[in-house]
């Protein structure tokens, strides 16, 4: 059981792996179309989605032999700034409690 749902996070975080060049490939190809809108462009567009996309599953695939994709995806989601911050209010919390007794 832990392992199908350990299959089911890679698959999922690899899949987020490629949307994010694809959403911006695809964002560049709807303003190179929409700046004119022709055939040409049309195909431009597509070809750039295109290009995205395979960049995308080429990214995927090298981080999930590298690393594995939900040890990557769990580093771009941590963040240290507020946990370092927390462990400052902690501390202070600390020390004012023992202040007041």
């Amino acid at each position: 059981m832990q392992k199908i749902f350990h299959l089911i996070l890679e698959i999922v975080y690899s899949f987020q792996i490629v949307l994010s060049p694809l959403l911006i490939g695809s964002f560049i190809g709807l303003v190179v179309y929409c700046y004119d809108p022709s055939t040409i462009r049309l195909v431009f567009a597509i070809l750039i989605g295109l290009a995205e996309l395979i960049i995308g599953i080429i990214w995927a695939v090298k981080v999930s032999k590298k690393e594995g994709a939900s040890h990557f995806m769990s580093r771009i989601m941590a963040t240290p700034e507020l946990d370092k911050k927390r462990e400052e209010d902690s501390s202070v919390n600390s020390k004012n409690e023992s202040h007041e007794i």
